[in-house]
């Protein structure tokens, strides 16, 4: 089959986003089945299941440091690397890594294999970014990055609630099978269609790092760090909400997680459209609904209308800022476009970690299952400070740029 073809254009993005599909499941569905695998890992369970599912965070905080660690890592020192080899690559390593997880016998080495399982997502979610954006053409930047991620979201439909399912029903090690046989999938269409973009033997790991020296990259660092902390703080959580406060069986959690999902794919779809047209106003006005939404599942969840309806919102805001952030990113980044995708996902891991451990702070302190909104509410509204800051910089950057070669500046 030609490079050039429709068809093939389509079977290499499908594959791009397949591999996203997988890390979606596995990131996702881990949080849905943390009560699985603390009951049968961590003793004391039954007399204290607070506590024991609050030391069961653990396991999304290791995965978060992984890609926290990862996602520079292979970002820099894949710089001369075929973007279309580095994602092979990754591929084969979440696969052996997830495998590898699936058998671990005890809680530590579940974490250890977590962490590992996770080092090539961030990197992973950048190179996937900056290759369907090379495909789809120029202009498609930001359709470029929902397209990477649409495997992520729509995990939250179809993927993160079969996987609790069979986790539920067969045990979580079955779930973890299922996402080597994902990434297998993944790997070997990208090996068959994906067109062989060559490297770049000029690149260095000090010319990548430069992305590095920018003070407006930091800052866009912040704000997926610490805004993302707010949705991570409830999505570790939403089992225990789900059958503990608003008294739902658990056959109902994966029906709430595909909400999420839905959501999720429709705030993706269009923070990717939003972002091409108007980067700044995607980012305030998507902030502004996301922290208006976890304040209103923190105060009707309890229902299962109110479960339903936030946590379908939940997703639409947060999904529409992702696409948002990581442009943004790329953008600051300039030529060092693999680092600013790649670390974008390593902020919001930061986020993930950050959220997890402080909603299990709150529910260990017996605040709890619904606490953690109120914990996400406030780390959005830090976020959204932020991302405002990190606007401002770039207007006042320009306009001293503008005196500088004496242009007059509209002082609005």
């Amino acid at each position: 089959m030609p490079l050039n073809t429709p068809l093939r254009r389509a079977l290499a993005l499908f594959a791009l986003a397949l591999g996203g599909f997988g890390i979606g499941v596995t990131e996702f569905a881990a949080m849905g089945l943390l009560p699985d695998i603390a009951r049968e890992l961590i003793p004391g369970f039954e007399q204290s299941p607070e506590t024991v599912i609050a030391q069961a965070g653990a396991l999304i905080t290791a995965y978060a440091l992984g890609v926290v660690v990862g996602a520079p890592l292979f970002a820099v020192f894949g710089a001369r690397m075929s973007q279309s080899t580095l994602a092979f690559w990754l591929l084969g390593i979440f696969i052996v890594a997830t495998i590898a997880s699936a058998c671990m016998p005890g809680f530590g080495s579940l974490a250890v294999f977590r962490f590992i399982a996770a080092l090539p997502h961030g990197a992973y979610f950048g190179v996937a970014s900056l290759l369907a954006a090379r495909i789809m053409g120029p202009g498609n930047q930001g359709r470029g990055v929902a397209l990477a991620l649409s495997g992520l979201t729509l995990a939250n439909v179809f993927g993160v609630p079969l996987a609790t399912w069979m986790g539920q029903s067969f045990g979580w090690r079955l779930a973890l099978v299922f996402v080597a046989v994902i990434y297998t999938t993944a790997l070997l269409l990208a090996l068959i269609f994906l067109p062989r973009f060559p490297g770049n033997p000029e690149r260095s790991p000090l010319r990548e790092l430069s992305a590095l020296a920018n003070p407006r990259t930091w800052i866009m660092i912040a704000v997926g760090c610490v805004g993302f902390g707010g949705f991570f703080a409830v999505y570790s959580y939403i089992a225990e909400v789900t059958t503990r406060e608003t008294g739902l069986g658990a056959g109902v959690v994966p029906w709430v997680l595909a909400c999420l999902g839905v959501g999720m794919t429709v705030g993706n779809l269009l923070g990717g459209w939003a972002s091409d047209r108007n980067l700044q106003r995607t980012i305030v006005w998507g902030f502004v609904s996301f922290i208006v939404v976890l304040a209103l599942y923190t105060l009707l969840a309890q229902s299962a209308v109110g479960l339903f309806v936030s946590v379908f919102l939940l997703g639409l805001t947060s999904s529409t800022l992702i696409p948002s952030i990581q442009t943004r990113l790329i953008r600051i980044s300039h030529e060092a476009a693999l680092l600013g995708a790649a670390i974008n996902h390593a902020a919001f891991n930061v986020g993930n970690a950050l959220g997890a451990w402080l909603g299990g702070v709150v529910i260990a302190g017996g605040l709890g299952y619904l606490a953690p909104g109120w914990v996400g509410a406030v780390l959005a509204v830090l976020g959204f400070a932020l991302a405002v800051l990190s606007l401002g910089v770039e207007r006042r950057d320009k306009a001293r740029n503008l005196n500088t070669v004496g242009i007059p500046v509209d002082p609005s």
